[in-house]
């Protein structure tokens, strides 16, 4: 008697953001996602965190998961192998290509508030005049001035308006700047600029180059158009129930939550 041939793998490389999606209150994961991500592990496959966070703002997330595969951060500009804490891969914007885009939206939409994000695993994010952070747990440094944004290299710039909203400041900044920048909505408050070329698909395709996978044997999980190249780039994309609506209309997939552990119970499915 021969035994049955075991299942194949569903997907051999899972690809997670973090805020709104595998994270929880407290930028903690809950135990049942926790569990969910041990189980695939344990039968085969590999879980990858693909953020829009650099990685100074998530190294304390990926502390606490004991995590120690790759990260793709800072919106797909960083590559960091968390277990020998070095960015493998970073991708700088230029600051005069960043200053050039600024004005070019201000000339059409008025005064915009500005942050920066800048590169290397231990920089710092820096806000400038008015710019309002949405994150109580992430370090940030107040500078006084704009032109103070501009003393390191940076990985990307952040956006508010003091009355557009973020689905009007995108579509504003795209038809603006489009062609010199990318432009992504990553969640509430975050407009962000980035060297053309550069977003989730960019970072993941290199990290999981490193990691042997492919795209056809990737499951991806988000939450906001951030995530929409990501979903593009994979097999197979489940927005969450929290999602925005530009992400679910190009879902392959609807989870619960990331209160509700949708993470989790798509994987309890897949993987048992």
């Amino acid at each position: 008697m021969t035994s049955a041939p075991l299942p194949a793998l569903p997907y051999a490389l899972i690809a997670t953001d973090l805020d709104g999606t595998l994270l929880s209150s407290g930028d903690s994961v809950s135990a049942r996602s926790t569990a969910a991500l041990a189980a695939a592990r344990a039968a085969g496959a590999r879980h990858i965190i693909v953020t829009g966070r650099p990685v100074p703002q998530v190294r304390h997330v990926l502390a606490g998961l004991g995590y120690t595969g790759l990260a793709v951060c800072a919106q797909g500009a960083q590559v960091y192998d968390a277990a020998h804490g070095r960015l493998l891969h970073s991708v700088s914007m230029d600051r005069e290509l960043a200053e050039v885009a600024l004005g070019k939206i201000e000339a059409e939409v008025g005064e915009v508030y500005a942050a920066v994000n800048q590169e290397g695993p231990d920089a710092e994010m820096l806000m400038g005049p008015g710019y309002r952070m949405w994150h109580p747990h992430l370090p940030t440094v107040r500078v006084a001035r704009r032109s103070g944004l501009w003393s390191a290299p940076i990985s990307k710039v952040l956006l508010q308006h003091p009355e557009l909203d973020d689905d009007e400041l995108t579509r504003v900044a795209r038809s603006v700047v489009g062609d010199l920048v990318n432009v992504t909505m990553a969640g509430e408050y975050t407009v962000e600029l980035q060297p053309l070329g550069v977003d989730k698909a960019y970072g993941l395709a290199r990290a999981a180059a490193v990691l042997g996978a492919s795209p056809a044997a990737t499951i991806a999980f988000g939450d906001m158009p951030n995530d929409i190249p990501m979903f593009a780039w994979a097999a197979h994309g489940v927005a969450m129930a929290n999602s925005h609506p530009e992400l679910v209309a190009v879902a392959d997939e609807v989870t619960l939550s990331n209160a509700a552990d949708g993470v989790a119970v798509v994987l309890e499915r897949l993987f048992g």
